[in-house]
């Protein structure tokens, strides 16, 4: 198995912590983003949307980091990721969603990007727009898991939703977005990285670090 992924690409960090909860064994191949790797012919002979990360197992290849965990829920069912009743599957979903759809399109690479190239922002504009959406988004996300509170986001095992906001966490401290509203948001990411499956797969623990 082989999983194609950038160091900082949070989506990446997602995949990487499920592999990591469910103990399965993979070869790392970086694909460096900034340096425009992932548009190369030779990786988009594989990856069709020239987006990381994508899973290759044999002639199987998966990609989107949600499907990607919720494939790996199916092919490796142990730990499971999704509860199993149909409520909690779609909380937990609905919990990733708010960061995988809502937040993080908003903030990724290419966005960033075409603010300060196409639309010729300032670094302080662009960081401004990606600390309004990180801190805003996150806000829907706390109020969630305050209505609900446990150790994780859904119970007291990890799911899916944990492997979703640990790397947003990540990328919002790197841009010192206000994480003080936040408490519970922050409660479970600490509960998170106690885990070796979040600390070992950490950006700044990967091959391709710099």
């Amino acid at each position: 198995m082989e999983l194609f992924n950038y160091f900082r690409s949070s989506a990446s960090y997602r995949v990487r912590i499920a592999l990591a909860l469910k103990g399965v064994e993979y070869n790392y191949r970086s694909v460096h983003l900034p340096k425009n790797e992932q548009l190369s012919e030779s990786y988009a002979a594989v990856s069709a949307s020239r987006l990381v990360p994508l899973l290759r197992d044999g002639d199987r290849i998966v990609t989107q980091s949600l499907a990607i965990i919720e494939w790996l829920d199916e092919t490796h069912p142990q730990p499971p990721l999704l509860p199993a009743d149909a409520d909690g599957r779609a909380r937990v979903r609905a919990l990733s969603y708010d960061i995988a759809c809502e937040i993080h399109p908003l903030n990724n690479l290419r966005v960033l990007r075409f603010l300060t190239k196409d639309l010729k922002l300032s670094e302080d504009d662009k960081n401004r727009w990606y600390r309004h959406w990180v801190e805003t988004g996150l806000e829907v996300v706390e109020r969630r898991l305050a209505a609900q509170p446990s150790t994780y986001c859904h119970g007291d095992t990890p799911t899916m939703a944990d492997c979703v906001l640990v790397p947003q966490i990540f990328n919002a401290q790197r841009f010192d977005c206000r994480l003080d509203h936040v408490p519970h948001v922050m409660r479970v990411h600490e509960a998170c990285m106690k885990l070796d499956a979040f600390e070992r797969t950490r950006p700044e623990a990967c091959p391709d670090a710099e």
